[in-house]
């Protein structure tokens, strides 16, 4: 990949000096030079934004702490190194004290001295470059209206909610069954909003042991506990400026509980072993397939945690609830396969679309997207028929194939079929299905549902 070219600014008042310097780093044709012989000119042209500026410590319109003060304000990227005819370590200490990238002295060896500087910069400021090229190249495909695939109502109202929490600060906690793509809709509200170019940063509560998550979280001193064989810097410290995706947040311990809540607070945070404290400026999502409120009342959850978390609450539908967009998304994940695999493109008869549509999809679009894929390697032609739709044969809603449901039928025969498995037991079936129980006992007083008995 050929190099980026680099702007370099040279401020020196001694024209002859100024033109030396200026063709010496010239002599590489990866350096744009200008030359300004006065704090002025340069001052003018800053809105240029320099990869790097040498100053002359003394200009006669200006000296070297008030154009630091105006470059670090104007343009805060910019690397800079200072070139001196003053031999004072005092001031080159103070400097690089305030951000300074070098401070070289005026004499024979400053050619030199100041083309290994601009060197080793170069390659910080191409990494940056490059980083957030990418960065901006990652927030354009999570354009969430393209990624996340759907017309539905149901979606249609989370991508209002996404929006609206793109444009501030907010926390965001995200609740929907396991599958649904809340982590996509995490990344979706990053990737959109003014920390798109920091980190993102995902931790899944529930995949870490909860004696290890305090230290995933906050990091960890060398020594602080047995195996902690240096310092770790914790996923707070990573996503600093950026985001913090804090996945299936009800399955964390209420002793920890306590400590993040101290945390989102204070903004700030103390690694495991150490009693300093470190300022952070993150953005929280959370996301659950619980009902936190329940948690809570249950003991499970801190109250205190759960308000500090709810912020702008989105409920992720579950695939069931979002009608035509089942085929949709199925469409998107045959042409995906087909073409990573290099398999002839297929489509979806009238019987397969049929068959996704009468199903429940317990595992969501997560599901959908191994059932389509293995439909894919089991069809020989560019069709893919409803044999090749393996939906286990156990299948309550499989049953009903071949049959013309409607929506409200279909969720009376669901619940029905529950009643029967759990021997009637409504708290249990409401529980199973994630729906509320009084629905449930509705459904029955208006003789939607045949029950001989059932218990509270």
């Amino acid at each position: 990949m050929k190099p980026t070219p680099i702007l370099i600014h040279i401020v020196e008042d001694d024209a002859f000096y100024c033109s030396l310097l200026a063709h010496h780093l010239s002599l590489n044709p990866e350096h744009h030079v200008k030359k300004f012989t006065s704090a002025r000119a340069f001052l003018d042209a800053l809105h240029e934004k320099p990869d790097i500026v040498t100053l002359d410590y003394s200009l006669p319109d200006g000296t070297g702490d008030q154009l630091l003060s105006q470059v670090k304000e104007l343009s805060p990227d910019t690397k800079i190194i200072f070139i001196s005819g003053q031999n004072d370590i005092k001031i080159a200490i103070d400097l690089l004290k305030k951000g300074v990238h070098d401070y070289i002295v005026k004499d024979d060896d400053t050619k030199e001295r100041l083309w290994i500087a601009v060197e080793h910069l170069r390659e910080t400021i191409e990494l940056k470059k490059e980083l957030d090229s990418l960065r901006n190249e990652v927030a354009k495909k999570y354009d969430f209206q393209k990624v996340m695939i759907g017309n539905s109502d149901p979606i249609r109202q989370v991508f209002q909610w996404i929006d609206k929490a793109s444009k501030t600060n907010i926390t965001v906690s995200i609740n929907g069954e396991t599958g649904t793509g809340k982590e996509l809709v995490a990344k979706s509200i990053h990737f959109n909003s003014f920390r798109k170019k920091q980190p993102f940063v995902a931790v899944n509560v529930a995949a870490i042991p909860k004696e290890l998550l305090e230290s995933e979280l906050f990091g960890h001193e060398k020594g602080a506990f047995t195996g902690a064989a240096g310092r770790r810097i914790g996923k707070f410290e990573e996503a600093h400026k950026g985001t913090l995706f804090l996945d299936e947040i009800g399955e964390m311990d209420l002793s920890l509980q306590a400590k993040l809540l101290r945390v989102l607070q204070e903004k700030e945070i103390t690694r495991v072993g150490s009693n300093q404290l470190i300022p952070i400026d993150v953005r929280i999502i959370v996301a659950t397939h619980k009902n936190l409120l329940h948690e809570v009342k249950n003991g499970r959850f801190r109250e205190d945690l759960y308000y500090r978390l709810l912020g702008l609450p989105i409920v992720v539908p579950p695939l069931r609830e979002r009608g035509n967009d089942i085929i949709l998304i199925a469409r998107f994940f045959i042409d995906q396969f087909c073409r990573e695999n290099s398999l002839q493109s297929k489509t979806l008869t009238v019987e397969a679309k049929k068959k996704l549509m009468l199903y429940n999809f317990p595992g969501n679009i997560r599901e959908l997207k191994s059932i389509v894929e293995l439909a894919c390697v089991m069809s020989d032609e560019n069709e893919i028929d409803a044999p090749h739709i393996n939906i286990s044969s156990n299948s309550y809603i499989e049953k009903m194939n071949g049959e013309d449901v409607t929506l409200r039928d279909f969720t009376t025969r669901l619940i029905q079929h529950y009643l029967e498995v759990y021997q009637y037991d409504v708290l249990k079936v409401a529980e199973k299905l994630d729906i509320g129980k009084s629905t449930i006992y509705r459904m029955i007083k208006n003789n939607e549902l045949v029950v001989s008995k059932y218990q509270n």
